[in-house]
């Protein structure tokens, strides 16, 4: 990180700037920020994104802060599959005072976990598939279709 311009110890006030200033942006016709790491006066950026106001702000991770990260500047939030995730997404749930979208990431293809996800809000279950050669990735993508069908009954 250091290698590429960011101190670690402030990456998530940079990331936090960053979004807001990309926010400015695509939503203003003349944009200007100002904050501790990111700083700009009146620019123009054409054209404007085609989703209002903006595209969707999906913020990664699970670390302890992350569930902090997404109400302060995100519209959506994509963690990785695991042992706590449903939980926190009831706990985002909760603190949430606007609609966030929930997605995760790397999930198993597995029908129960599906069904565990979309009674817990989350709108999307992304595969996890390995780079490698056609016919393991031919094998796993037909695992995720038999779960999903499955799931869906069908």
């Amino acid at each position: 990180m250091e290698n590429h311009g960011t101190d670690p110890r402030v990456r998530m006030a940079v990331m936090r700037e960053r979004v807001e200033a990309m926010k400015q942006i695509w939503t203003q016709d003349e944009a200007s920020y100002a904050g501790e790491h990111v700083s700009f006066d009146r620019i123009w950026s054409w054209p404007k994104p085609a989703q209002r106001p903006h595209p969707p702000v999906l913020v990664g991770g699970t670390g302890p802060g992350v569930l902090d990260r997404v109400l302060a500047y995100g519209d959506g939030w994509i963690p990785n599959h695991g042992a706590d995730v449903l939980a926190r997404g009831d706990e985002l749930t909760a603190r949430a005072d606007r609609p966030i979208s929930k997605m995760v990431m790397s999930v198993p293809p597995d029908p129960k976990l599906f069904e565990s996800y979309a009674q817990a809000g989350f709108t999307r279950v992304i595969p996890w598939i390995e780079s490698t050669q056609r016919g393991p990735i031919e094998k796993a993508l037909d695992s995720y279709e038999s779960a999903i069908a499955e799931f869906t009954g069908q």
